[in-house]
C-alpha cells in the first residue's frame, strides 16, 4: 500500500467493491481514443455510470491540467472512494495520487488496468485487465 494513495486492487476487487458501495465510483483515465477504439467498462449490472477524465491527451500525451477540477466537478464529496483505472495501471497510479493530494483520501489504482498485460501473441486485453478478467465491458 502506498502512502501517496490508498492502495492497489485488481480489476476484479474493484467491480466487487463498485458493487457493494453505493457512492464509490470508477474513473477512467485513458484518452477519448483509448474510450471509442478499445471499449469501456459496463457498470449498469450495478447502477453506475462511468466517469471519463483523460489524464494525458492523445496523440501528444500532454498532461490534463484540468484533471483535478474536472474530478471536483464529478465527484464532489472528498470522502468518496475512487477507483482510478487506465490502460495498464500505470497513468491511474498518477491520478491517484494527484486526487490524494487534492483531498480525496480514499483513491486507489486498479492494478493491470483496462488491457493489462500482452499474451503470448502480443494482444492486450485477453489475460489480464479489466477485460482479461471478463469484467463487464463494452465498445
Amino acid at each position: 500500500m502506498s502512502t501517496q494513495y490508498k492502495g492497489d486492487i485488481t480489476p476484479k476487487e474493484a467491480w466487487d467493491l463498485l458493487s457493494e458501495n453505493k457512492k464509490a465510483v470508477l474513473v477512467d483515465v485513458r484518452t477519448l481514443a483509448e474510450w471509442k477504439c478499445v471499449g469501456v467498462t459496463d457498470l449498469s449490472d450495478i447502477d453506475k455510470r462511468n466517469i471519463f477524465i483523460e489524464w494525458v491527451s492523445f496523440p501528444d500525451r500532454i498532461p490534463n491540467e484540468e484533471f483535478i477540477s474536472q474530478l471536483t466537478s464529478a465527484v464532489s464529496d472528498k470522502e468518496t472512494s475512487i477507483y482510478f483505472l487506465c490502460r495498464t495501471g500505470v497513468r491511474s497510479i498518477g491520478a491517484a495520487i494527484a486526487a490524494t493530494k487534492a483531498g480525496y483520501a480514499n483513491s486507489y489504482n486498479i492494478l493491470e488496468g483496462f488491457e493489462g498485460d500482452p499474451d503470448e501473441e502480443g494482444h492486450r486485453g485477453r489475460k489480464s485487465g479489466w477485460q482479461g478478467r471478463n469484467l463487464p465491458w463494452q465498445h
